[in-house]
Formats: structure tokens, sequence, C-alpha cells
């Protein structure tokens, strides 16, 4: 973590807008100029990566990274909060940028019109100091995970089926990676899924919350274990996890 001597000072607005936040213990004026210091990429900004980066842009986080490509289509608006109906059609990472620019005029967006390739995985977790990784597909995740083991930044893996969430933390060459506890993708997975916007707004919120606690060094990241729920009977759960030494991705770190 960088010293506090090299963070950015607060603006009376970075004040106003964190006040109350600011009250949390361990997180004070110093917390907030971590955050205000921080990078975070969002690989997808639908139903859950889309309240990932509208809570942290209400946290105040200096600067967002979001990667997402594609046209906003009817069926995305019953879980895709950043976007608007009279969007549909047009750029869902135009419609993004422009509802947090909204949000928080102070923050500095980078918008990427691409999902993670094996050809622009690397460059996308080269610009953040985290990552977030809410995209559909497992390809895309693993990609993601890979580029993040390898650059050394935390790691956060956000999914969602029906009324069910997953989320877990990644710390390179300290905890588990995404291929450790699930070295190949589920051989049924399926671009389009059942999904209630509730559902993945939980998501969402516990992935920001992760990425909070992570850049201001507060509370205990989900390394090296899996949060599950399913809201259909509100059960929660925590799995331990391991790193495994033969992992293809993290076992020789």
């Amino acid at each position: 973590m960088k010293p506090v001597d090299e963070l950015p000072p607060l603006t009376e607005a970075d004040r106003a807008r964190a006040e109350w936040q600011m009250w949390v213990p361990d997180v004070g004026e110093e917390g907030q100029r971590r955050l205000k210091a921080s990078r975070v990429l969002i690989s997808r900004v639908g139903g859950i990566g889309g309240l990932v980066a509208h809570e942290l842009a209400c946290a105040g986080i200096g600067t967002l990274v979001l990667a997402h490509a594609g046209n906003l289509k009817p069926g995305d608006l019953n879980r895709q909060t950043l976007m608007r109906h009279d969007a549909i059609g047009t750029s869902r990472l135009d419609c993004a940028l422009a509802t947090l620019h909204s949000v928080n005029p102070d923050l500095e967006l980078i918008g990427i019109a691409e999902n993670a390739t094996e050809a622009n995985a690397e460059k996308l977790v080269s610009q953040a100091d985290v990552v977030v990784c809410c995209a559909p597909l497992f390809p895309e995740r693993f990609l993601l995970n890979r580029a993040a083991v390898r650059q050394g930044k935390p790691f956060i893996n956000c999914a969602m089926y029906e009324l069910t969430g997953q989320i877990s933390s990644t710390l390179p060459g300290v905890s588990a990676c995404l291929a450790c506890r699930t070295p190949e993708a589920p051989p049924d997975w399926k671009r389009q899924f059942p999904v209630f916007g509730a559902v993945s707004g939980t998501v969402g919120c516990i992935g920001a919350m992760e990425a909070i606690k992570i850049v201001c060094g507060i509370g205990e990241p989900l390394y090296d274990r899996l949060l599950s729920f399913d809201l259909r009977d509100m059960r929660f759960r925590v799995f331990h996890t391991k790193r495994r030494p033969d992992c293809a991705v993290c076992g020789n770190r």
C-alpha cells in the first residue's frame, strides 16, 4: 500500500460526499484518500458489474476502468441498473459511463468497448490496482484471473445464477485463484440463464464491498473463501478454499 503522504488530498466535495462512510472505524480520511488514489477494472458492467461500478462511484473511488462491448437490448433492463430504456439499441458502455458521471462527476472513467480476450486481457488488467470480474462466460473469467495473477493484482470474482450468487477474492501468490477452484469451465454453462436483478444486485454490492476492503486495507476479504448464497431461502454459506500446488495459473508463484 502507498504511504499516506503519497495519497491525493480530499477536496471539499470529496469530504461532503464521503462524510458518513468516513465515520466507519478504520476508514476515516486515510481510507477515503486510498479510495481516491485507486483504479478498479470492472469487466462487464451489466447486472452485477453495473452495481459494482455504481457503488464504487458513490464511495469515491478515483478511477473506474470499464470493459464492455455490445448494444443495449430490452432483456437487459431487468437487472442492468446503469442502463436506460431510451438507450435501447445504443452502446451499453456509453450509457453506463453517462450514468456514472451523473452519480459522481469527479470520477475518472475509462471506457473500453471490448470484452476480455486473449489479445487484450493483460492490457486491461495493467490499467488497474484491483480487478473485479463480472463476465458471464468462463473463458473471460479465466483470462482475467490469469492476467491478475501474473501482474500480482487482487482479483474479485462475482457470479450468479437464478436466485444464487457466489463471490470470492484472490491475492496472487497468497490465496487460491479461480483456476485452483475451477480448473475448467462447466460443460453445460450458457451465455443466457435465469436471472433476477435483485440477485445480481446483491452479488454486485458484496463485490463492491470486497473492492473497498481491499483498497482501504480493512476487514477480511474473501481470500481462500467462497461466499455462496441462495436467496430462495436466504441461506448464506462460506466455503474454505486452498491453493493447489499444481495449479496451471498460480502453482509456481
